[in-house]
């Protein structure tokens, strides 16, 4: 009698092996680990040259940065396209639409300009993979990427404040506030814990991610967004040199926020 395969076996991903071309050591190190902790396997080079002697050797997907060394990407990207079908994801401080349109036209199946985190990657990469038929598209494994939590908790008021994780709505005094995506996922970060205060680290690990590429300004950049769309900087106070803390204006000592 056959015995039934195990659910788990079957939902394992497919196996891939990655070309990253990538100059930067400061990226391509924390990106080839936290790439491997999908399953993927990452041979990685320094330069355009490099990139394409290796990509003789057919891996299933390159990852491309735009700066390199030798040449430019776009000729890389040209090359590449030139002789194969792979997919090409380009990764790169370009963010222009000059330059994600010239990346494309030549032929790169997506564009992802830095700072990104691993887990959007992951995405696009399956998202890239299934679109051209790389691999056949199966479901995540157990050590496939997290999906972010969902709370399920009922509304949330925090004097005027009201926060629906559910329906992703704010309301302040009564009317609608209007957030981006992540500034809504920062806000109920904060919210978890109204007064306690959140390291800088913290945050950008569950609203960005554990291996976020790029500067943690971005992190402050979101904060004075939120704090000017909640009208009143006390809102988001900060606490110098470890990090942020949620708090209803009036209900604690004010903290010297920035």
């Amino acid at each position: 009698m056959n015995t039934p395969t195990p659910v788990a076996q079957l939902c394992e991903p497919v196996a891939m092996r990655l070309l990253l071309i990538e100059d930067d050591d400061r990226i391509a190190g924390p990106l080839t680990e936290g790439l491997g902790r999908y399953g993927y396997t990452v041979d990685r080079v320094r330069t355009g040259a490099a990139g394409l002697a290796d990509a003789a050797a057919a891996p299933d997907l390159v990852l491309l940065d735009l700066g390199l060394p030798d040449m430019d990407g776009l000729d890389v990207c040209r090359s590449l396209r030139a002789r194969s079908p792979i997919p090409i994801i380009m990764i790169t401080a370009r963010g222009e639409e000059a330059d994600r349109v010239a990346g494309l036209e030549l032929g790169a199946d997506d564009y992802m300009a830095k700072p990104f985190g691993v887990r959007e990657l992951v995405a696009r990469i399956r998202a890239v993979t299934r679109r051209t038929g790389a691999l056949p598209a199966v479901p995540p494994g157990p050590d496939a990427m997290p999906s972010a939590p969902v709370a399920a908790s009922a509304p949330q008021q925090l004097g005027p404040l009201h926060l629906d994780r559910r329906t992703r709505q704010v309301r302040l005094d009564g009317r609608d506030v209007a957030l981006s995506p992540r500034e809504f996922d920062l806000l109920v970060f904060l919210a978890q814990d109204p007064g306690a205060v959140h390291s800088r680290q913290q945050i950008m690990d569950a609203v960005w991610d554990p291996h976020f590429f790029g500067p943690t300004k971005t992190l402050d950049a979101h904060v004075a967004a939120l704090r000017r769309k909640l009208g009143d900087p006390a809102w988001i106070t900060t606490a110098r040199g470890v990090g942020f803390r949620l708090t209803v204006p009036g209900d604690s000592p004010p903290e010297a926020a920035r």
